[in-house]
């Protein structure tokens, strides 16, 4: 992106329907059914969407570009998202906005993400275009901003394809080879904070459910690879359902 003077007069105009138009969203965020969610909104508001699924990989795409907003997921593979925030906030990175977002939420999960950086803090799942729309505007200047905005409000919730639930189990079926091979509590501990994000983007009470007994499972430092393994496989079915039928049903 270029960072010049010039590319705010070339900026597309945005429009009441398109009110994101010429902004880019840098998303670091673990799941794609989340990431999908956030790029059908991004469409729909006009945004254009970059993704980064670590610290690392974020990192890497700071370095390169400057996108508006910063969209950050506080719980991430390789570390908390605060990091990322405080990267940000402490000028390592020339940035407009950043907003934090995170669907497993404590009594001190808010005010950490507002300390380190952040300007707002968006509950996941996060669905709704409207709210989507008004926090990514709130955090930005006023001249980016579309004069006389009105959020959308009729169709104004998304619904990710279910495929992209089916890419998130394999991706943690295949850190649980690793945790298995290691008897490795500090991944089995992600998976299980993954699967409850997941949960609740995807509105699944079997996730959720298989979430927390693994997050019990993990407490114990000589855990069952064959506890785990049962529990992951009611997340699976839970999943292979929703494929089979109507993306609304689970």
């Amino acid at each position: 992106m270029d960072d010049s003077p010039l590319a705010d007069w070339t900026r597309p105009k945005t429009t009441l329907r398109r009110p994101l138009l010429g902004i880019t969203i840098l998303l670091v965020e673990d799941s794609r059914y989340c990431s999908e969610a956030m790029r059908l909104l991004s469409i729909r508001s006009g945004a254009r969407l970059r993704r980064a699924d670590s610290i690392k990989s974020a990192r890497r795409h700071l370095r390169i570009y400057r996108p508006d907003v910063a969209l950050i997921d506080l719980g991430l593979p390789d570390g908390s998202g605060l990091e990322i925030i405080q990267d940000i906030a402490q000028g390592r990175f020339a940035m407009t906005s950043i907003i934090a977002t995170s669907g497993n939420i404590n009594a001190n999960t808010y005010d950490d993400a507002i300390n380190a950086g952040a300007a707002f803090f968006m509950e996941k799942p996060v669905a709704d275009l409207a709210n989507f729309q008004q926090t990514i505007l709130a955090s930005l200047p006023a001249e980016m901003r579309p004069r006389d905005f009105v959020p959308r409000l009729a169709d104004s919730v998304v619904k990710p394809d279910a495929q992209a639930l089916k890419d998130d189990l394999d991706h943690i079926d295949s850190l649980l080879v690793d945790c298995f091979e290691k008897n490795d509590v500090d991944i089995l501990s992600y998976a299980a904070q993954f699967l409850n994000s997941l949960g609740r983007d995807a509105n699944s009470k079997r996730i959720l459910q298989v979430a927390e007994k693994l997050e019990d499972i993990a407490k114990d430092n000589n855990f069952s690879c064959d506890d785990v393994k049962q529990e992951f496989r009611i997340a699976r079915k839970a999943v292979d359902n929703r494929l089979a039928q109507s993306p609304q049903i689970f």
